[in-house]
């Protein structure tokens, strides 16, 4: 009986092994499975919680205008805005870029303005600009030397004589921007610096609406125009549009139905490379069933970055709101408000505006404000990685990865400017954790990811010329344009991640 259960359970075991064998399997291979980090904040390209800058102010603006010590609702608790967000953007004018023809102030590292960016990216924050044109209800953003060359405007018809702006039809305009805003992006085009430009910056407030032209008949040629500067002059940030309805219309009011060329003007930006934005999320009163509808159509094509429109104080009156959801002196509704509209959206990308529109975040909807770092833009893990711990030398073998994203966003590895450079990569790692050979799964698209669809694949690893020892496996998001480094975060929850690879397990290379 004794040999007799002996031969049983080496046929069981042969039986076994050649089942692992013709499924894929392997006596060696192990699962690891991993649960999702949902309450650190990750600072991502394209994703996360956007601080805004105030065109006046210098570095120490933290102190003085009390960023670093902002009180949490509820609590004693104070915290800093720079650990929340993931950039900071700032509306400046051409004319404080340029205040005279080629004297950019970037080369001048102890301008006002470069040393407010410089304590920013101290913070580890990207930046993010518009570059203002217009200077209606605001001051002469155009540099003079425009005009004394020859360029044709208007003023501020709420100033007569004062605050002129050009016409941006005219072509003494368009030789002088065209050659600032070229240098502007030899300067800015560095995705390791900044997170996007705000492109289209026409009309009032740079908010693409509300123009004034020389002839209303060159809306179109004007849009082109200006598209394609941005386009060849930032090939690798990405660049943004607003999703107005009435997108560069000559029309002083900046409201009304949906302009007939807007949806034209909206794919001719989004062919040359642009993502989207609006700056009226919370009014339902201009955020209706076009913009909502616009945006929809766009989800997981073109990343969308929201913009409250509402500013609480009471001057504005957002208890007025159509929706009839706001009470007067409760902001925190409008805070609701937004939320609610960036989630229908999708948006990966919420504001935190100057001042009282910061601090009322933090004050009266903090909860909102960790609700957006725990479900909005993308937060990318893998779920499980099924790999080898031991192989033979210059042998192949297989690791089955799984990914989820636990956003409601998506990670945009599809837009022009990054051509689906982040890729999965696994590494095996020496005793200093330093990657001896990297792997890429190449057929891996993040963009793909969304909160119902998985990303699932298997891995050929080929290991050719690696030397016998003993290696740890890490799994990282990385960049094949930057050396294979980890560049995009993953929303993991294990000591065995420190934001760069994930170590999930061990494998040991010899002869059989």
């Amino acid at each position: 009986m004794k040999y007799k259960s002996m031969i049983i359970n080496n046929i069981l075991r042969f039986s076994l092994v050649l089942i692992l064998c013709l499924i894929g399997g392997s006596m060696s291979a192990k699962t690891f499975e991993f649960a999702p980090d949902t309450t650190s904040v990750i600072r991502n390209p394209l994703q996360g919680w956007v601080m805004y800058l105030g065109r006046t102010w210098d570095e120490n603006f933290w102190e003085t205008q009390g960023y670093d010590k902002i009180t949490v609702n509820g609590s004693e608790e104070k915290v800093r805005v720079s650990d929340y967000a993931s950039c900071a953007y700032i509306r400046t004018s051409w004319s404080s870029l340029e205040p005279e023809e080629g004297k950019y102030i970037w080369e001048d590292p102890d301008s006002r303005l470069m040393k407010l960016l410089k304590s920013v990216s101290d913070r580890g924050l990207k930046l993010a600009f518009r570059v203002v044109i217009d200077g209606r209800d605001q001051g002469q953003n155009t540099p003079q030397y425009v005009f004394d060359a020859g360029a044709q405007g208007y003023y501020d018809p709420k100033n007569p004589g004062k605050n002129l702006s050009p016409y941006p039809d005219d072509p003494v305009f368009q030789e002088k921007y065209s050659k600032f805003f070229k240098a502007f992006g030899e300067r800015f085009d560095n995705p390791s610096e900044v997170e996007f430009i705000d492109a289209y910056s026409l009309g009032k407030w740079g908010e693409s609406h509300s123009m004034i032209y020389e002839d209303n008949n060159n809306k179109l040629s004007v849009f082109e125009w200006m598209i394609d500067l941005a386009s060849e002059s930032f090939k690798k940030v990405p660049t943004v549009i607003h999703y107005h309805r009435m997108l560069g219309d000559p029309d002083d009011d900046g409201w009304g139905n949906v302009s007939k060329d807007t949806d034209h003007m909206l794919n001719y930006a989004v062919d040359k490379g642009f993502i989207l934005r609006h700056d009226a999320f919370g009014m339902t009163g201009y955020y209706q069933d076009w913009e909502k509808e616009t945006a929809a159509n766009w989800n997981n094509i073109r990343p969308i970055i929201m913009e409250g429109g509402w500013i609480t104080g009471a001057h504005h009156r957002y208890w007025r709101d159509p929706s009839g959801n706001y009470r007067e002196g409760h902001p925190e509704d409008v805070r609701l408000g937004e939320f609610l509209a960036s989630e229908e959206a999708k948006v990966n990308m919420m504001d935190l505006r100057i001042n009282d529109e910061t601090r009322s975040w933090f004050q009266d909807s903090f909860p909102l404000v960790k609700e957006f770092i725990k479900r909005g833009g993308y937060r990318l893990y893998p779920s499980s990685v099924t790999i080898e711990e031991t192989a033979t030398p210059n042998s192949a073998i297989d690791i089955v990865s799984e990914w989820k994203n636990i956003g409601w966003g998506y990670c945009p590895t599809n837009i022009p400017q990054w051509n689906q450079k982040f890729k999965i990569g696994f590494a095996l790692l020496d005793e200093n954790n330093r990657p001896v050979k990297t792997f890429i799964e190449k057929k891996s698209d993040l963009s793909k990811w969304t909160r119902n669809n998985s990303g699932k694949y298997t891995t050929k690893v080929d290991l050719t010329g690696i030397p016998n020892g003993n290696y740890t496996w890490g799994v990282a998001l990385v960049d094949v344009t930057d050396n294979n480094q980890p560049a995009i975060k993953m929303a993991v929850d294990s000591a065995d991640y420190d934001g760069e690879w994930l170590r999930i397990g061990n494998l040991q290379i010899k002869n059989n």
